[in-house]
């Protein structure tokens, strides 16, 4: 166990999720102790009330291998850190900071959060001996800071130092967030006027869960009878939603889930005749729709999405190790695989993605290797690289608790072997993003050749434009322009099916009123 002393209740999130990223496997609790008494130091102040961030500790017995001390004084312009290992010597950090709490950390190297998190960074390094390739970055959007720093006017030398000197990022990955950058402002280039949005339509529908998954995916043969009432609510969402859109331009559509091709060409068809009928996609960039897991595809579902406009799919192994499928709940073989992704050039997808996942169950970095020559066969369009994050809604997130995380390990070497491998298709990164317990604290990439990048994954990690989504468990994000730019508001579904369904007429006029008001 890991405890955390802080005087103020600030920080919490980032500061545990700094402490879990130098030890993925140790219980970390924050407790907040009071403020001392005039003349008396933090660090030996009585009085704990213990706010624990884990919501499931363990035993108390357990011996505490590490206890920090922070002591946050921006009010007289000054950080203090003290950290007690089990082992080796005390250490005690002190740095000036800005006397303002409410700064934007992004933007301004000084603030208490970050010379907060510098000093815990440096404390943990110098107990554990090692460092993280992002260094203090916690958040999911690393490639934001950076098109923030050059927005506002600052060079390129002086957002890349940024990234190495406030948050102590490692070169390699200051240099993949700057290429990034550079590469999503001109995909974005003609939708940052104010007047585009993006739709989401979200199907929780999928053959099996895989054990990784988070999502509130449901069993398509349980909702088989439910399945035609749940199109019916997102019918009736996007005739509530047309008219607030209908000046606007419909920039990219999204079909996610879930499995969307889990439905029935039959059903496939209803839901892209809603789509056309309710919206103007005149002028759209991209249509995608994921097509997943390989044992939902067939030749007629290729050819309905053919046929309505899709320009975009995904055909997704996650391994090409058949052994790791059965293990992850995966209802098909690399085999399937193979043959799904042919199917779809057949059927004439020239946007084919694949998604893999690095440091799945007892994969080495030779299993990473095979998997990624058999891609290099099939030559892709677009490859994310997903390194593994355990999720405590996920099978896997029990089986860490009871097993640890052995042999669930994300390493570098593999990484790096994705990342070479891309290259070898002449795929360039576009896009990446983070994860809470994400392996090895590394990210999530995509790789896509040019004029084959996906515009609404950008948009959606750069926040650039609405996105109106729908079905349950969606998130619909309104960004808003002019003078209230820099505003962002989001507005969830219910995620259970079941509630999404009953509350579907209710929950469609609040959207509406989110989005007019």
């Amino acid at each position: 166990m890991i405890l955390v002393y802080i005087n103020k209740d600030k920080y919490f999130y980032d500061i545990h999720s700094l402490v879990k990223s130098f030890y993925p496997g140790e219980e970390v609790k924050l407790e907040l102790k009071a403020e001392p008494e005039q003349g008396e130091e933090l660090m030996n102040a009585p009085g704990l009330k213990s706010e624990s961030v884990d919501k499931n500790p363990k035993e108390n017995g357990e011996a505490v291998r590490l206890v920090i001390y922070i002591e946050l004084s921006w009010e007289e312009g000054y950080i203090s850190l003290k950290a007690c290992p089990e082992e080796g010597k005390e250490l005690s950090l002190r740095e000036k900071c800005l006397k303002d709490e409410n700064v934007d950390s992004s933007i301004v190297a000084d603030s208490p959060k970050n010379v907060c998190k510098q000093l815990l960074y440096r404390a943990l390094s110098a107990i554990t001996g090692s460092g993280l390739p992002w260094g203090t970055l916690t958040g999911i959007r690393p490639v934001k800071i950076v098109l923030n720093k050059l927005d506002r006017g600052e060079s390129r030398d002086e957002a890349y130092s940024y990234m190495t000197d406030t948050f102590l990022c490692s070169r390699e990955k200051a240099d993949l967030s700057m290429e990034i950058a550079g590469r999503e402002r001109r995909i974005l280039q003609g939708t940052v006027d104010g007047r585009g949005y993006s739709l989401y339509v979200n199907i929780p529908f999928c053959p099996t869960r895989c054990a990784y998954c988070s999502f509130m995916s449901s069993p398509a043969a349980v909702w088989e009878k439910k399945i035609d009432d749940y199109l019916s609510c997102l019918e009736y969402e996007m005739r509530q939603m047309s008219s607030v859109f209908k000046d606007m331009r419909c920039d990219s559509v999204y079909i996610g889930g879930g499995t969307p091709t889990t439905l029935s060409p039959g059903r496939l068809e209803r839901l892209y005749d809603a789509i056309y009928s309710s919206f103007d996609l005149g002028q759209i960039r991209e249509f995608t729709t994921e097509a997943g897991r390989p044992d939902s595809i067939d030749m007629d579902k290729l050819g309905v999405m053919k046929k309505w406009g899709v320009t975009r799919i995904s055909v997704n192994p996650q391994t090409m190790k058949d052994e790791t499928l059965k293990l992850i709940g995966r209802a098909h073989d690399s085999r399937q695989t193979i043959e799904s992704y042919y199917a779809a050039r057949e059927a004439g997808f020239d946007h084919i993605n694949m998604d893999l996942i690095l440091g799945l169950p007892r994969e080495t970095e030779k299993d990473v290797e095979n998997t990624l020559r058999k891609i290099l066969e099939l030559s892709p369009d677009e490859l994310t690289v997903h390194s593994l994050a355990i999720k405590r809604s996920s099978y896997l997130y029990q089986y860490v608790e009871e097993n640890g995380l052995g042999g669930l390990d994300t390493s570098g070497e593999m990484m790096n072997l994705a990342s070479s491998y891309a290259a070898r298709m002449d795929l360039h990164p576009y896009y990446l993003y983070r994860q809470k317990n994400i392996g090895g604290n590394f990210e999530n990439t995509g790789y896509g050749r040019e004029g084959k990048m996906c515009f609404y994954n950008v948009v959606t990690m750069e926040e650039t434009e609405s996105i109106l989504a729908l079905g349950s468990g969606s998130v619909s994000k309104r960004v808003y322009s002019g003078a209230e730019k820099g505003r962002i508001e989001r507005f969830g579904n219910p995620k259970d099916v079941k509630l999404y369904m009953e509350n579907c007429k209710e929950t469609s006029h609040k959207m509406k009123e989110f989005f007019i008001n």
